[in-house]
């Protein structure tokens, strides 16, 4: 019975918090995304720990499932997974420079830089948003909690309204796979 009941909170948790994702946010995002392929500018995601795997899980999505015959690719990056470049720039420098550093060699204006960080103040991705906003790229943060330092730095803020870093992370998958999900099936 422990177990039920313990499953069944989590899950019901989960429905709470993908009931109360702030759709109107994420309209904003699909279409600052929709516009970017476009324009045949570039998405980069980045994102630390469990949220690097969902930029890296999310920027696969966008690359390989979006490809339709007779149609520009999708320009898609994860900065979160160059892990030479990663412990280079940690160890020759620091490691808020990991995600700006490899920015300033690829954003051109109007790329799309999107933050995964369930705190939302993370050294690094508030360091590479403030480099993408810098250098005029559109940014999308999404992250957890209140919202954090990236809430208040991006174009299209989605936060997602919990305490649980698992459970923000669940989400932002859902929301990772909302986004790709519409460009793939809107692609014509």
């Amino acid at each position: 019975m422990i177990f039920k009941n313990y499953i069944q909170r989590y899950l019901d948790n989960i429905s709470k918090l993908t009931n109360s994702i702030q759709i109107k946010n994420l309209e904003k995002a699909i279409k600052l995304i929709t516009k970017a392929y476009t324009n045949h500018k570039q998405i980069i995601l980045i994102g630390n720990g469990g949220s690097a795997s969902t930029a890296s899980h999310i920027t696969c999505d966008l690359s390989k499932s979006t490809i339709k015959p007779d149609h520009p690719r999708l320009k898609v990056f994860c900065l979160s997974d160059n892990i030479p470049l990663i412990t280079a720039w940690s160890n020759d420098t620091h490691y808020d420079n990991i995600f700006s550093e490899q920015l300033l060699n690829i954003i051109n204006k109007g790329d799309v830089v999107i933050a995964f960080s369930g705190s939302g103040n993370s050294p690094n991705v508030i360091k590479a948003i403030d480099t993408a906003n810098k250098a005029g790229g559109i940014t999308i943060g999404l992250s957890g909690f209140k919202g954090g330092k990236l809430s208040t730095m991006v174009a299209c803020s989605i936060i997602v309204n919990s305490n649980n870093m698992q459970q923000i992370e669940d989400i932002h998958l859902i929301i990772g796979h909302i986004i790709f999900s519409f460009i793939r099936d809107t692609i014509e």
